[in-house]
Order: structure tokens, then sequence, then C-alpha cells
């Protein structure tokens, strides 16, 4: 491949899309934006998970009309979890009445990216990120943070760069604290390749132009969710910590009161 720009940047960049979808609120310059709650998923005991308490998305590359929309719903705060380097590329846009926050969360290793010769290598990558949100201490942290913030109430959005694996990752602890069954949390997991496929096409192209034809299957692994991705999370998890219950109470600092107070925000009680 040819001397290349910033491979952080293009991998980055193309992400707004127009869309269209069901939802109450659909972002057309963010196309992962969503609510964590989906349509109102069931829960294990009779509930649903209740909307308009957490939403998540990819970066807030927005529009004025979108700008509007967020702070019509009434955001108290926007968390971010990229790193200093992403945030410096593309800063969050002022929501108004929206506070700021940041939680730094190690997500995909530009440089070891930038070095890969096959796809492979691309895979074995993804699957180090999904185990670093376990076993590295500042990721842990981080987390922690955040759901302790979360903990505070909403309506709140967090996201990453993608919106699929820091991002990811978060939502699918939420949806297991509101008891939501690992079948509905895996398809809401993998919604986020529908949702992007048009800026995720976009930024094949850009990686066609800037690296060749051969970057786009290099590349690829980085740029989807992937089941495979999520079980090594939790397998991870399994094997440091026996169960999510206890990596959200060991491995993340929460107390019993903070995890009830999420459950109690995440879910509606059914009748």
């Amino acid at each position: 491949m040819s001397s290349s720009p910033d491979l952080s940047a293009v991998l980055a960049d193309g992400v707004v899309d127009p869309g269209e979808g069901e939802e109450v609120l659909r972002l057309a310059s963010v196309d992962n934006f969503r609510d964590v709650a989906g349509p109102g998923y069931p829960t294990q005991d009779g509930g649903v998970v209740r909307r308009g308490v957490f939403y998540r998305s990819n970066q807030l590359r927005l529009s004025e009309e979108d700008t509007r929309a967020l702070v019509g719903i009434g955001l108290r705060c926007v968390v971010d979890l990229r790193a200093r380097v992403e945030i410096d590329r593309h800063p969050d846009p002022e929501v108004e009445g929206a506070e700021w926050h940041h939680f730094d969360v190690m997500g995909i290793p530009m440089d070891e990216i930038a070095s890969l010769r096959d796809s492979d290598g691309a895979v074995a990558v993804m699957h180090r990120v999904y185990r670093s949100f376990v076993e590295v201490p500042s990721s842990r942290e981080a987390f922690g943070a955040l759901f302790r913030h979360l903990a505070a109430g909403g309506p709140q959005l967090f996201h990453c760069t993608a919106g699929k694996d820091r991002t990811g990752w978060v939502a699918a602890l939420l949806l297991h604290v509101a008891g939501v069954d690992d079948d509905t949390i895996a398809r809401d997991y993998l919604l986020t390749n529908e949702r992007t496929s048009r800026s995720r096409a976009r930024v094949e192209q850009s990686l066609a132009h800037h690296l060749g034809e051969d970057a786009v299957n290099l590349f690829q692994p980085t740029l989807l969710a992937d089941l495979d991705y999520l079980r090594t999370g939790y397998a991870a998890v399994a094997e440091h910590y026996g169960d999510r219950a206890t990596y959200l109470c060991e491995g993340l600092g929460l107390d019993d009161d903070t995890v009830e107070r999420l459950r109690d925000l995440l879910v509606q009680p059914g009748d």
C-alpha cells in the first residue's frame, strides 16, 4: 500500500448518513443514534425497558436540525467515551442544556491497525479490544465512573467514534442490568451494522481511495459489530469474574445501590 493520510482520520470520516426508520427520533447526521431501550425491549420479569432515558450514538457531527432535535428531547448530559486524540479531531458540538462529560476508554489502537498485513490480524486486534474492557484497569475505571454518572438519571447520551465497540459494550451491559435476555441484547448490538451501512460504505470508499482496494478487506473487521467480539468480552468476564453481576460490582466498582438505581431508571414494570 502507498503512503497514506492518518488512518484514524480515514476510518473516522464519512459517518454522516441520512436515514429513515420507525423510531421516534432519528438523526440524519448521526446514523447510529438510537434509544438504548430500542422499541421498549421486554425484560425477563415482565417489564419493558423505559425509552427516553439513555441514548447511544456514534460521534456527534451534528447538523443544525439534529442539534435542535437533541435539545428538544431535554438531554442533561452528553458523555464522550473517546480518547483525547479522537476528541481533538472531531470535538462534540455544544448541545444547549446538556453538560459534556468525558470518560476515556481505550478503543481500537490505530498505531497497531496501521501496521496490519492481513484481516486475521485485524480480527485479533478486535478481540483484544473487547478483552481490554474487562482486563485493562483504566478501562474498568472509566466504565465504572460512567455507570455511576448514568445512575444520576437521564436523559443522557453516551457515544464513542463509531458507536459500536465501547458504546456497544455499555449498551449491552445496561440491557443486561435491565433484565433483557441475551438474544435480544445480541440483536440490538448487531443493529449497528444495519444502521451504519451507508456511512460504512463511505469509509470503505475512502480507504480504497487513499490506500487501495485491498485495504477495504484488510480493515473490514474493524468496521463491523461482530458477535464473536461481544462473546470474547463475555468470556473475559467469565474468566476473571464469573458473571456480569460480579464484573459490575468487583470489576467496575459499582455498589448495589448504583446497580439498583440503574435498574429503576431502565425498567418500566409490567402491569
